[in-house]
């Protein structure tokens, strides 16, 4: 199975990708795993001009978003994590899923309709809100619920949720977290 990993946080030891690599440290030598720290791409944000609608493709020049657009049509599986920054995913990340609307789901003539059915996707969400406040809309709630959005459009079935709390206060992600993470692997 082809796994495509997208870490939408922009610190290199930040909760968002050690729950990465643990999962993916299950996910290795038993899948093809490709793993893409999306605050690394260069790319530009969508213009909204809508050709990718009936032409199927962005039409701003070739950037990362259009790599990575590529990996998320080869992949059998989406892992996608985020940090949560104001109840919702990191800018970037939202930058590559708003040019990837056409590889996500096809909107051509008549109504959209997944491109990726029956696809797992899993999601993995950070904050510094404590429990059981970062669960609200406006705090990590609000991420899980937009990436989930975002998945469920393209026809993934969402087969699992990590949703770390309080991360300001804790010198390190607890070990449940961790333990989730590993099972989620397991379980892809």
């Amino acid at each position: 199975m082809k796994i495509l990993v997208l870490n939408g946080g922009p610190r290199k030891k930040g909760t968002t990708r050690t729950i990465l690599k643990e999962l993916v440290y299950v996910l290795e030598g038993k899948h093809e795993v490709k793993w893409v720290d999306v605050y690394d791409l260069e790319m530009k944000p969508c213009m909204g001009c809508l050709k990718c609608r009936p032409d199927g493709a962005c039409v701003l020049p070739e950037d990362g978003a259009h790599v990575v657009g590529g990996m998320i049509d080869g992949a059998d599986a989406l892992v996608v994590g985020t940090p949560t920054y104001w109840g919702n995913m990191t800018g970037p990340l939202k930058i590559l899923f708003d040019r990837s609307v056409p590889r996500i789901e096809y909107i051509g003539g008549g109504l959209p309709r997944p491109n990726h059915k029956g696809k797992p996707g899993i999601i993995v969400t950070s904050s510094a809100t404590p429990w059981p406040f970062n669960l609200i809309k406006s705090q990590s709630g609000g991420a899980v619920r937009s990436v989930k959005i975002v998945l469920k459009s393209g026809g993934y079935r969402i087969r699992g949720i990590i949703n770390v709390p309080n991360m300001k206060r804790r010198p390190e992600i607890p070990k449940k977290y961790l333990k989730q993470a590993r099972k989620l692997g397991e379980r892809l």
